[in-house]
């Protein structure tokens, strides 16, 4: 399956305008709408073009970072951040760990797949490097400030910012136009996606890969799994390997043309859709068609670190992420409580440390700072967390189970039915 591509220029020609003719044209664009909601909706993502974001804008942006992957591994762990979670700075190689890998329920169901539909087994943590940039102003006051803090710059990068910048808050321009679409197609504001956007803690998160040591077909570079923000948005990247999963389970290899961008659900728009959406499930891989770019880039002398062009778009910290207007009508709203959406990332980030330890039928004991965790995160919020949505690789009954594997005095959870 071809994923179509979403041309933007007609909605922006027409919110940007506000004459008669524009209104006149306004109501042909409903079926626009309509379809990029069914498309969020059954498959999970959408190519788009945007002429705010040009292939020259990509371009820029993917040289500055190959020249930042390509410094020595000591250079870039200058600008490691892991006492924030790593949300800002650098994510050094072999940090991420898929829940594929540890996940052993996970793997049953991968293995029930159809064989052509199921992902590649990653032998380890993900062999990538990430960088973590904040775009977009942030709230003065926030409980989160953490989620919300400075950026790192590295030394010897004077275009950075400027270059940083530039690229996320197109990307985030993109993100808007399609989420402002998708509400006019469910039925709902056209601003009650974006409204709670405002000043949320989006991140341009490229990753860094190295196809000289890793460039062997199979190799996983980020594993099975799907995003916890709002709307993921890709560049395209110069060589190929993401993989996406629509909603009916095909595995589907990406194609970006040349000037469009890729955007993906991601848990938090599942949460004001009581499900309507579901977050995306994707991975990147080394293919037969990456193989046949590194030769390509090998020839023309050219960077051999696959760099993606990542945006995670989020939902405010402060905002409360519920179930929006029809939506929350839904018979799964149950399942999707009213929360910060800080502390629904914080809680999702706070059990990373613990992902083998409530992993199904899981052995492994917590460790310390599985537990440090856990304390930090308190009662209240880990129950709201096991009486949510499931997450993809965590036993409720495991996660439950770790205050007291950890001597936490918690008080037991109310499970809801």
């Amino acid at each position: 399956m071809e994923l179509p591509v979403i041309d933007l220029a007609p909605y922006l020609e027409i919110a940007g305008n506000r004459d008669g003719e524009s209104a006149k044209r306004a109501s042909g664009l409903s079926e626009l709408c309509r379809e990029v909601s069914r498309l969020l909706k059954e498959t999970g993502a959408l190519l788009v073009k945007d002429p705010r974001c040009t292939a020259e804008d990509n371009d820029r942006f993917i040289d500055m970072m190959e020249k930042y992957f390509e410094k020595p591994a000591e250079f870039k762990r200058l600008q490691e951040r892991p006492y924030l979670h790593y949300q800002v700075g650098v994510t050094p190689e072999g940090v991420e760990v898929p829940r594929s890998l540890v996940d052993k329920e996970m793997q049953e169901k991968l293995r029930a797949m159809p064989k052509e539909h199921q992902p590649y087994t990653p032998k380890g943590p993900d062999p990538k490097w990430r960088y973590m940039w904040r775009v977009g102003p942030r709230p003065l006051n926030t409980r989160f400030q953490e989620l919300n803090s400075e950026p790192v710059i590295p030394e010897g990068f004077p275009e950075w910012k400027e270059t940083m910048d530039t690229w996320g808050y197109k990307m985030i321009s993109a993100i808007e136009a399609v989420a402002e679409m998708a509400a006019i197609g469910f039925g709902l504001p056209k601003d009650a996606f974006t409204s709670l956007m405002k000043q949320g803690p989006h991140l341009l998160a490229p990753t860094g890969s190295d196809l000289r040591c890793y460039g062997h077909e199979g190799t996983v570079f980020a594993g099975y799994h799907y995003d916890l923000n709002f709307l993921t948005i890709h560049g395209r990247s110069r060589f190929p390997g993401l993989n996406i999963w629509l909603r009916n389970g095909q595995k589907v290899e990406v194609k970006v043309p040349v000037g469009c961008l890729l955007i993906q659900t991601g848990k938090q728009i599942e949460w004001l859709t009581a499900g309507e959406c579901t977050a995306g499930m994707h991975e990147v891989v080394v293919t037969k068609r990456t193989i046949d770019a590194i030769k390509l880039a090998s020839e023309q002398n050219h960077s051999l670190w696959r760099v993606s062009s990542t945006l995670f778009a989020h939902i405010a910290s402060d905002a409360v992420v519920k179930p929006l207007g029809h939506f929350a009508e839904s018979p799964l709203a149950s399942k999707y409580p009213p929360i910060c959406a800080g502390e629904f990332v914080e809680q999702e980030l706070a059990l990373i440390p613990c992902r083998a330890a409530v992993a199904p039928f899981s052995p492994i004991p917590p460790n310390e700072a599985c537990c440090n965790a856990i304390k930090a995160l308190g009662q209240p919020c880990l129950c709201v967390l096991v009486n949510g949505p499931p997450i993809s690789g965590v036993d409720r009954n495991m996660a439950l189970q770790l205050p007291e594997k950890c001597t936490a005095n918690f008080e037991p959870c109310d499970i809801m039915k």
